[in-house]
């Protein structure tokens, strides 16, 4: 049960799961529920519009957050299954890990920044779940840099 709620409350009743009657979700009306994975790959890339170090060859260890949101959760109580997500997230991926990213054809024009690997991702996620509201991918190439694309 929640502190300061008994069964008696709208949206409580004695013995649903936390104390929610998943049938009266009044309570929490215009709320989101937000759902992130993670994972990564290593991948070499250099980008041939850069003037500087990166313009050499040379790699990262990425990490990668997908966020998706929405309203509404289903009969499980969820937004959206982490295994489901998960899986997507790799199979994406699988496509870019341990490779050259300047030889892959989406970055073909020799600019793999994270920016477009985050989009990359986004699309490929899209594809493969059309149903969910993915709001935000974020690619790390290093713990203290990372690039976002947010489809809003």
């Amino acid at each position: 049960m929640l502190p300061g709620r008994d069964a008696r409350s709208k949206g409580l009743r004695a013995g649903a799961p936390h104390g929610f009657d998943q049938a009266d979700r009044s309570d929490y009306a215009g709320g989101m529920y937000t759902v992130r994975v993670e994972d990564g790959f290593a991948a070499a890339h250099f980008l041939t519009r850069y003037h500087g170090k990166c313009e050499k060859l040379h790699g990262h260890n990425y990490k990668v957050f997908v966020t998706a949101a929405g309203p509404k959760l289903d009969d499980g109580g969820m937004l959206l299954d982490f295994s489901i997500m998960k899986d997507a997230l790799r199979a994406v991926i699988k496509e870019i890990d341990h490779t050259s990213l300047n030889d892959h054809p989406a970055f073909a024009d020799g600019c793999p920044s994270a920016e477009r690997i985050a989009f990359f991702i986004y699309d490929g996620m899209h594809a493969a779940l059309p149903q969910a509201r993915l709001t935000l991918i974020e690619v790390f190439e290093t713990d203290k840099n990372r690039a976002t694309y947010s489809p809003d």
